[in-house]
């Protein structure tokens, strides 16, 4: 950890508080989040074994990092992402534990993975962040990846994949999941918004805060391809066999084999 890491965890901040309320948050778009993180552990042990050396892309504040090592202590991770906000959440909560290793990052840089350190993982995992690039930078960091990935790894990518051939279906699923969370939203849930002004509020994380909306804006508008982009393009940029291994009505937790 660096001086100013140390610095951030010094605070007196509740980290766990922190991360508890981004996993509600994240939770009042996707309910089913936490199964999907389940499958996708699941599928890591069964192709990566117990003790994996992963790569967590755009990690965030560490959501599937703190689940791969709750799951499989023997496990270390990589955490890359650009975002000093959400990374200071992760430095925080991961703060001395040697199995973890933070990584600043623009994934939109092709020398992004310069900062890595391994040349190879195990398995590279995401999830919920790669619609915030457009197909070209998505194809490109997939061939990347690629790289990143020893013989018999696997990479999971667990998104929004929209299929625009289902017109009806889609906006059924649309109109049934808004209407469910805005009754949550009743009943006091946050959402994105929200949680971004209570962090922009708070002491230690208001500059980090202004520093990402400087960097990204409100949001960042990316792509959401079908599965059968993804699939293919893995399979160009060279993994051996990819599917689905979970999905929900809007969600897709794909699974590439090297």
């Amino acid at each position: 950890m660096t001086d100013a890491d140390t610095t951030t965890t010094t605070t007196g901040t509740d980290w766990g508080a922190w991360q508890e309320s981004w996993d509600r948050q994240q939770e009042w778009y996707m309910p089913d989040r936490e199964e999907r993180f389940r499958i996708m552990l699941d599928m890591v042990e069964a192709l990566a074994g117990p003790a994996p050396r992963v790569l967590d892309l755009a990690c965030g504040t560490g959501s599937i990092t703190a689940r791969l090592l709750a799951r499989l202590p023997d496990a270390t991770s990589t955490g890359v992402d650009l975002d000093p906000a959400l990374l200071a959440i992760a430095e925080g909560t991961f703060a001395g534990d040697g199995r973890v290793t933070l990584v600043t990052a623009d994934l939109k840089d092709p020398d992004w993975a310069s900062g890595l350190p391994y040349d190879s993982y195990d398995a590279v995992l995401t999830a919920t962040a790669l619609h915030w690039l457009h197909a070209e930078p998505l194809a490109a960091l997939y061939g990347q990846v690629a790289e990143l990935v020893r013989d018999g790894g696997v990479f999971m990518n667990a998104d929004h994949m929209i299929d625009d051939t289902t017109p009806r279906i889609n906006a059924a699923e649309r109109a049934q999941r808004h209407a469910r969370m805005e009754r949550a939203k009743r009943d006091g849930a946050l959402d994105w918004s929200e949680w971004w002004r209570l962090a922009a509020a708070d002491p230690v994380l208001a500059e980090p805060t202004a520093r990402r909306f400087d960097l990204y804006g409100e949001h960042a508008d990316g792509d959401t391809p079908p599965v059968a982009w993804h699939a293919r393009v893995l399979r160009e940029k060279g993994f051996g066999e990819v599917r689905p291994v979970w999905c929900s009505p809007s969600d897709t937790l794909l699974l590439a084999l090297k």
